[in-house]
């Protein structure tokens, strides 16, 4: 049925080293939650049995930048905890990626006030940007899809001539229509 069903009696696949390395990454991504606001909890839906991150290989959520090699910046980030997410993100393992969740995270949202980052990009490289106030769960899924895609293709992520790391700086298109309300509005 699977890959059994492939192999011929001998038992040999032969591939590239690079294509086995880039799906085991692919299909082993470790977030590391950074929510801060209403963000954060599409984030942990994301996780739960009904959208089920599971399925992408990115349900170990780690609490601890050592361990994980996906960043997801979910929510306003103050600039007091800048330094912190700046900390976070230097103590990730390479390769790494970000993804920047809602408008917050990657605009400062409508909190366009001194005390606000207006972007996390700003000070960390970002690849993935997903819109939204907050966005959908569906809508991180295909964040986290696009991640996967871009391991499968280049490996490990672009560095520019100064040696460091290049974001992507993917904008994913919202997936869904805005419709007309049911029952139309108006004094009675």
């Amino acid at each position: 049925m699977g890959i059994e069903a492939a192999i011929t009696a001998e038992g040999f696949l032969t591939t590239q080293l690079q294509r086995v390395i880039n799906w085991s990454r692919r299909s082993s991504l470790w977030p590391m939650p950074f929510a801060t606001a209403c963000c954060g909890i599409e984030l942990m839906a994301t996780a739960s049995s009904r959208y089920d991150l599971a399925r992408f290989g990115a349900e170990v959520m780690r609490f601890s930048p050592r361990q994980s090699d996906l960043l997801i910046v979910a929510g306003r980030i103050s600039v007091k905890m800048m330094p912190v997410l700046q900390r976070i993100y230097q103590q990730m393992a390479e390769p790494r990626w970000v993804i920047s969740m809602g408008a917050c995270a990657s605009t400062g949202g409508v909190f366009d006030t001194y005390a606000v980052v207006q972007g996390c990009d700003q000070f960390i490289p970002v690849d993935v940007y997903v819109p939204g106030c907050p966005p959908r769960p569906e809508q991180l899924i295909e964040g986290v899809m696009a991640i996967q895609r871009i391991i499968d293709e280049e490996g490990i992520p672009p560095q520019g001539p100064d040696g460091k790391r290049v974001p992507l700086g993917i904008a994913l298109e919202p997936t869904h229509e805005v419709r007309p309300q049911p029952v139309p509005l108006g004094l009675s």
